[in-house]
């Protein structure tokens, strides 16, 4: 068993290779096992659709039940409506079997117990307890009842979500598992769809499932320009995720997103804080200040995010990435990439040019989400050398939270360890094209200075 499978905020490995039938069903009697000390007696478990996904669910059920569990089966189903329906059943505990954007031969858990999203030392006691064959085994096995978290799901969007008027909307659901949700989802709304690689295959034949990614998005695009919609809406692998383009085909970035999100709840919730991840632009920061808000940085990751969430109570965060968490009184504080659509549909709903409220958000010089594949488990030793070697006398500060993000008077560099792929993660922002030319010659050199068979997609 190799322990880089256990992340820092998920499991996730390469199907038969790293991650094995026999190793899920241990962490099933694991997580069995923490939930019956945590007092919970019922797990909700669900799986996204890739081909792996059913026996891996089944394997992880086996485990959950051996410790005298009970397993609530969603079968396949979003992330999200995971997430929604250890609300709804009232048991704070599940697991979704989902690879979310990785590669097809990828599949992995992401898991929470009695509320809590499970990450970084939670994750590795996992680990721990599997080696030294730590688990319950129940006097009786739990039973595995099959239930229905899609039809609530829907009801409670289309009770909480209004538009003011219908909608013409393409969406790309990349043949994830977002698909038939996000269809019914946006019917019951009312809007008329254009819709591309809605039914689910977890080979992805026509595109990764990755809206962060420009090249992912560039059907969408082509559909949103030559089709009568006002607007796209792209949905990752396991459907927590949202991505944006407008009319024109330009992609609204999912900070850029944040900002429509920020100022509408901050109607609602003046003087609370909203929380972005290290990757978001600087120019959030004044557009939260402006609208009456806190900003509030953290590291990246749906569970740290949600972490912050909780501790101090903020009713709306997101990260570059495309994770949106609505945590005020209409939801429940999960990522949710199509509810997250459905919030923006009623937001866009008021306005007769959608592209035109779109494109005037502020807007800075950005390169997209950068990586650089490194070889397994050295990202994190690399950053970790990156922020005790490198230090920029210019620079107004140099912030740790999660990596290095340089800021300067006109813009940031950062660099960052993935916590899903063994890649480091760059983004680097300037307020003009000039500044993020220099900022780009700057961060280059000086990675170069210490790590200098580094090679830089920039």
């Amino acid at each position: 068993m190799s322990a880089t499978i256990f992340k820092a905020y998920d499991i996730r490995g390469i199907v038969d290779e790293t991650l094995t039938e026999d190793i899920v069903e241990k962490v099933g009697r694991v997580l069995g096992s923490m939930a019956l000390r945590q007092g919970c007696k019922k797990f909700c478990v669900g799986r996204d659709g890739r081909l792996s996904g059913q026996r891996l669910a089944h394997a992880l059920m086996k485990g959950i039940v051996s410790t005298g569990v009970d397993v609530l089966d969603l079968g396949m189903v979003p992330t999200p409506v995971l997430y929604f329906a250890t609300n709804y059943f009232e048991t704070g505990t599940g697991v979704s079997v989902t690879g979310s954007h990785n590669p097809p031969e990828y599949n992995g858990l992401k898991m929470m117990i009695a509320g809590h999203t499970l990450f970084g030392e939670h994750i590795q006691r996992i680990y721990q307890r599997i080696v030294r064959e730590q688990w319950v085994v129940g006097e009786q096995s739990g039973c595995m009842q099959r239930v229905d978290a899609i039809t609530p799901y829907l009801e409670k969007i289309t009770n909480t979500v209004t538009l003011h008027r219908s909608m013409r909307v393409a969406v790309d659901a990349g043949n994830g598992v977002a698909g038939p949700t996000a269809r019914k989802v946006l019917r019951a709304l009312g809007c008329r769809m254009y819709p591309l690689y809605m039914n689910i295959d977890g080979t992805f034949p026509n595109h990764h499932p990755d809206p962060s990614k420009p090249d992912n998005l560039s059907d969408l695009i082509a559909v949103t320009k030559t089709s009568q919609a006002e607007l796209g809406l792209a949905y990752d692998g396991d459907g927590d995720r949202l991505g944006v383009v407008t009319k024109s085909g330009k992609i609204i970035y999912p900070d850029r997103q944040m900002m429509l999100f920020a100022a509408d709840i901050l109607r609602s919730h003046p003087g609370a804080h909203i929380v972005y991840d290290v990757k978001c632009t600087r120019a959030l920061i004044p557009w939260i200040e402006k609208h009456g808000g806190k900003p509030v940085i953290s590291r990246t990751g749906h569970s740290f995010v949600k972490l912050k969430l909780r501790e101090i109570q903020a009713p709306f965060a997101g990260e570059m990435s495309g994770h949106l968490f609505f945590n005020d009184e209409r939801w429940f504080g999960f990522d949710d990439g199509i509810y997250a659509g459905a919030r923006l549909l009623e937001i866009l709903s008021k306005v007769s040019d959608v592209s035109k409220l779109l494109e005037e958000l502020p807007e800075t010089c950005a390169t997209p989400r950068l990586q650089i594949p490194v070889p397994e488990g050295k990202n994190h030793e690399m950053v970790a050398f990156l922020q005790d070697n490198l230090f920029f006398r210019d620079a107004c500060a140099h912030c740790k939270v999660d990596g290095l993000r340089v800021e300067w008077e006109d813009g940031f560099a950062l660099i960052r360890a993935s916590n899903t792929t063994p890649v480091l993660v760059l983004r680097l922002e300037g307020d003009t094209p000039e500044a993020l030319q220099r900022i780009r010659r700057t961060f280059r050199q000086s990675l170069h200075t210490v790590l200098p068979d580094l090679e830089l997609p920039f």
